[in-house]
Parts: structure tokens; C-alpha cells; sequence
């Protein structure tokens, strides 16, 4: 007797109901490994006290908005792109412009330094991430040496370089990420999975392994396995877009940042969020995370005064002047000095 064909719809509806049933069941032995909050262990540690924020220089240059930033490892040299179609290279000490390119799109959403400070990767709703070979000669035309080296179907959203100058990772507003050769240009892996488009990612310190998180507008943080191509860990707890996600130093955690106004800290050994940072009275969303170098405190930025939290006890260290306008990507050089 020819056994009867099983309809497609029934056999996705079934495998739907067994997601949510194996979804049910994690979030079960989760609750059972939850029988304390990491504000309650941290009630003996204590206190940092209050910080002083102080602005050591200003750089002014862009004529909009600053979308992105990032730190040489030199500890001396910035890149920044902003809504003008800008990317300039600095010299955060003498505050002067070493270089500066002109994109043929606005909206410059994403930049990065290479790990050796030899180039710097940059790009937004042209959809490609290009690199940028950099010399000692300023007023070489470095827009001549442009490479176009990956191609997304929708903005570019994040991008940063491996632990070397031969690999990028980039995020994109077509809902993926990917790892692409500086060289050739060719994809060597891409990694689905988020249901919306990828606002941010982070890759994990180098001695942690090959693995990055990321977060976008599904409310999800995902971390990844760059070898595989596989989600590794999901966590769902924010209530609105995710626009920033730092890992913790060690690499055994990280943070996040969403439109909801709140950070989060995520343990990826317990497999769970373990802390929230919040205040009633900003309402409004968090556009960037970072950590201190030695993981003591976090800082949260949003349309409210740049507030630093101990981790440990999610309390608030430091504020900063409010600003005026929402800021956008700040970052933390290895030297200590916020950008």
C-alpha cells in the first residue's frame, strides 16, 4: 500500500510547534539555573564611587551627524564617517585631519581600523564595505585606492576587521553578516538567522575564540561561530530594536544597548541575561555600548547625559553633560580614552 504523501503545510506547521516546544523546554532548565540575581552576589563588593568625565580634545570637521567611529591600535589615531558622505582619519591628540575620503553615497553608517593601522574600512547605504590603503603621504588621493570588497543587498550597517588585516566582518540591513577576503573580495561565510535587518556586531577578544555577537531589529542578540556559519547562542529579552552590543573584556559576557532605554548584561557561560541598566527618567533609546579596560564599568549612551554603571551592581558611576542631539557610536581605545 503507497503510504500517503504528507502535505508541505502540515510538515512546516509541525516542525513550528516542535521549535516552540524545544524553545519552552530551554527556557525551563534556564529558569532552574536562575536562583539568584548578580546585583544580590555584589552586595558585599564595593562601591566605585563617582567618576569625573573630563573632554581632553575636540574634533571638528563633519558637517552632520558622526554615525561611527573607531580607535587606531596605536592609541593616537581615529577614523569616523558621518551623514555627510565623510570618512576622516585623525590625529586625536593634535585634533588634525590626516586623511579624509568623500563616499559616493551619504550616510556613511560604518568604519573600522585594520588591526596593523595601514587601512581603514568604511560603508553604509552604498550596501558595499570598501578598505582604504593608508600612507605616510597626506595628501596622497586615497579614494584612487579604493577596494570595494563586500557587497550586501541592503545597507552596511557595521563592519569590523578579524585579528588581522585579511578577513572583514560585516553586518547589513538585508539581515545578514558576513566574512569576507580583503584580498579577493570573496565571501568566505555567511550567517542567517536574525529576522530583521543586523544593526550592530562585536567580535569576541581573540583569545576567546572565533565567535561575535550581534543585534538588530528582531530584538535579538545572536553569537556566532565564524567557522561554522552557526548561531551558537540566541537571547531575547529586549523590547525593541538592539543598535549596540560590546563583549565584556574576558569574553564570557557581553552587553547591549536597544531602543527599549536600557543596557543589558548577558553571561554566555550561564546562558542568560544577569543584569539591567535602566533609569525612569530616560525614556529614550540607547545608541552605544563599551566597557572600562578592566571591565569595572560600562557606559551607556543616549539622548540623556553618557552614564557609567558598575556592572556588578547596575548602579550608575558617572554622568556626562546631556547632549543635545541623539549621539551615535562612541568607543573605548585600549589607553583608556572614550571616543
Amino acid at each position: 500500500m503507497a503510504t500517503q504523501e504528507q502535505h508541505p503545510n502540515d510538515t512546516l506547521a509541525s516542525l513550528q510547534t516542535e521549535s516552540e516546544t524545544l524553545k519552552t523546554k530551554l527556557e525551563e532548565e534556564r529558569a532552574k539555573l536562575h536562583d539568584v540575581e548578580l546585583h544580590q552576589v555584589a552586595e558585599k563588593v564595593d562601591p566605585l564611587g563617582q567618576f569625573v568625565l573630563k573632554t581632553r580634545r575636540t574634533l571638528k570637521g563633519h558637517g552632520n551627524k558622526v554615525l561611527c567611529m573607531d580607535w587606531c591600535r596605536d592609541k593616537r589615531r581615529i577614523v569616523s564617517s558621518s551623514q555627510d558622505g565623510k570618512v576622516i582619519v585623525w590625529d586625536a591628540f593634535s585634533t588634525n585631519k590626516e586623511h579624509a575620503v568623500t563616499m559616493p553615497c551619504t550616510w556613511v553608517m560604518a568604519c573600522a581600523y585594520a588591526p596593523s593601522g595601514c587601512a581603514v574600512a568604511c560603508g553604509g547605504l552604498d550596501n558595499k564595505c570598501s578598505v582604504y590603503p593608508l600612507s605616510l603621504d597626506k595628501n596622497e588621493n586615497l579614494a584612487a585606492k579604493k577596494k570595494s570588497v563586500a557587497m550586501h543587498t541592503n545597507y552596511l550597517s557595521a563592519c569590523c576587521f578579524t585579528n588581522s588585516d585579511m578577513q572583514i566582518l560585516t553586518s547589513s540591513g538585508d539581515g545578514t553578516c558576513a566574512l569576507w577576503d580583503v584580498d579577493s573580495g570573496q565571501l568566505l561565510q555567511s550567517f542567517h538567522g536574525h529576522g530583521a535587518d543586523v544593526l550592530c556586531l562585536d567580535l569576541a577578544p581573540s583569545e576567546t575564540g572565533n565567535t561575535f555577537v550581534s543585534g538588530g531589529c528582531d530584538k535579538k542578540a545572536n553569537v556566532w561561530d565564524l567557522r561554522s556559519g552557526q548561531c551558537i547562542q540566541t537571547f531575547e529579552t529586549h523590547e525593541s530594536d538592539i543598535n549596540s552590543v560590546r563583549y565584556y573584556p574576558s569574553g564570557d559576557a557581553f552587553a547591549s544597548g536597544s531602543d527599549d532605554a536600557t543596557c543589558r548584561l548577558f553571561d554566555l557561560r550561564a546562558d542568560r541575561e544577569v543584569a539591567i541598566y535602566s533609569k525612569e527618567s530616560i525614556i529614550f533609546g540607547v545608541s552605544s555600548v563599551d566597557f572600562s579596560l578592566s571591565g569595572e564599568c560600562s557606559k551607556g549612551k543616549s539622548i540623556y547625559p553618557c552614564a557609567l554603571h558598575a556592572p556588578l551592581s547596575s548602579s550608575g558611576t558617572a554622568n556626562r553633560h546631556t547632549v543635545r542631539r541623539m549621539p551615535s557610536f562612541r568607543g573605548l581605545n585600549s589607553g583608556g580614552m572614550v571616543g
